[in-house]
């Protein structure tokens, strides 16, 4: 029997964990079958969550990695792993890479050589997995607590790390390795003060935009996102902008248009989405107004988490929590418009993350408190998704990244 490496959840893990413990306690941990194949291959860029354009349907079975947390009863035992066909979209096999702790988020390298997990603790971690032999190279503090989202800069040489627990992101230089370096900088998000409800800031996603020059911080305790140039030479952080949310709105997580002028926000409090018009420039981003997530008011609480746009930017989707839905809709207007076309249910409980496969034929979806992955046929033309069989058992999924 597994314990909590410290006392208590925070209020992210406690949202999916009352009910996802028990359900992961009776699912298996992924094993048996053929391990994925690693041969590297190029994800798409940081912030664009589809591939930059509709491609062919690879051939074979392909590589997905899952997120879990390790320190809950019914976890996982580290990164699980597992093989897709991009053609069936059935998931099957898996192992576990071990020695890599509540590894709740995870990124690969721009050369697709190197998978990196944060280490979702109260003593924030990253870690670095080289994929070609899953040896684990490595782990590097993030100087803050509970790590929650990581992404790798475009130009492969910097990891940028948000720590929920303590407000802070972080910075780290990448070594020739792949493991993560020293830490370059930290920065806390002291201001403005926290929103409704909230006793702090409380860092939720750090990510590149399009433009390379500017790295974005979403923070839910604050409802704000900060933009800062990053220094490419010295890896330090200088805040040029911040745009605030209506307060109480709890942003999550920004996914940009792959025209890279418009970005689209998921509030998980107040259960809205914003589209938000973009300056590559400058910099500066301008929140919009906020529009439903398709989710029902008489049903109880939502918590939107994650939006992914297709590689053509003329759908995007929304992962419904409460709703247990994937919310569809149009992207219009060159991306400076969401129209709401309707929603599809996950098959699963808790849709903590979302994924679009390279070729964006494909959409997965970590259900936390029932412990599986779904999967969903794209539809190029109308946007429609289609379930392609049972949910894959994988305990107390929060992340799946499929390469």
């Amino acid at each position: 029997m597994r314990v909590m490496n410290r006392a208590g959840l925070s209020r992210r893990r406690f949202v999916g964990a009352f009910a996802g413990t028990a359900a992961g306690m009776s699912l298996p941990a992924c094993d048996g079958g053929p391990p994925p194949s690693d041969a590297p291959t190029p994800p798409a860029p940081a912030t664009v969550t589809g591939p930059d354009a509709p491609s062919a349907t690879p051939s074979g079975p392909r590589p997905l990695y899952l997120g879990t947390y390790t320190s809950v009863d019914g976890g996982g035992e580290g990164v699980g792993t597992a093989t897709y066909d991009p053609a069936t979209g059935r998931i099957s096999g898996g192992d576990v890479i071990g020695g890599v702790g509540d590894p709740s988020f995870l990124a690969v390298h721009p050369d697709g050589r190197t998978l990196y997990a944060v280490n979702e603790r109260e003593d924030g971690a990253v870690t670095a997995v080289r994929l070609s032999d899953r040896e684990v190279l490595g782990s590097s503090p993030t100087g803050g607590s509970s790590p929650c989202h990581l992404s790798v800069h475009p130009g492969g040489r910097f990891l940028l790390t948000a720590d929920y627990g303590s407000g802070t992101v972080a910075v780290h230089r990448i070594g020739t390795s792949g493991a993560p370096g020293d830490r370059t900088d930290l920065v806390t998000h002291s201001e403005p003060a926290p929103g409704p409800g909230q006793q702090g800031p409380h860092a939720h996603q750090f990510i590149t935009a399009p433009d390379g020059g500017h790295v974005l911080a979403v923070d839910l305790g604050t409802d704000t996102v900060y933009t800062y140039r990053l220094d490419e030479e010295a890896g330090t952080l200088t805040e040029v902008s911040r745009a605030t949310a209506r307060a109480g709105a709890g942003p999550r997580h920004l996914t940009f248009h792959p025209g890279g002028r418009y970005a689209y926000l998921a509030n998980e409090l107040d259960d809205t989405v914003t589209v938000c018009a973009y300056e590559p420039v400058t910099g500066r981003l301008t929140i919009g107004d906020p529009q439903p997530t398709g989710s029902d008011p008489e049903a109880g609480t939502n918590y939107p988490a994650q939006l992914v746009v297709t590689g053509d930017g003329r759908y995007a989707y929304l992962a419904n929590r409460g709703h247990n839905s994937l919310a569809r809709y149009a992207v219009e207007d060159d991306g400076a418009r969401l129209r709401l076309l309707g929603t599809e249910p996950v098959g699963g409980d808790f849709p903590r993350h979302i994924a679009l496969s390279p070729d964006g034929g494909l959409l997965f979806t970590a259900n936390q408190r029932s412990g599986d992955v779904s999967v969903f046929r794209v539809d190029a033309d109308s946007g429609e998704l289609n379930s392609v069989g049972e949910p894959f058992a994988s305990p107390v999924a929060v992340c799946a990244l499929p390469l």
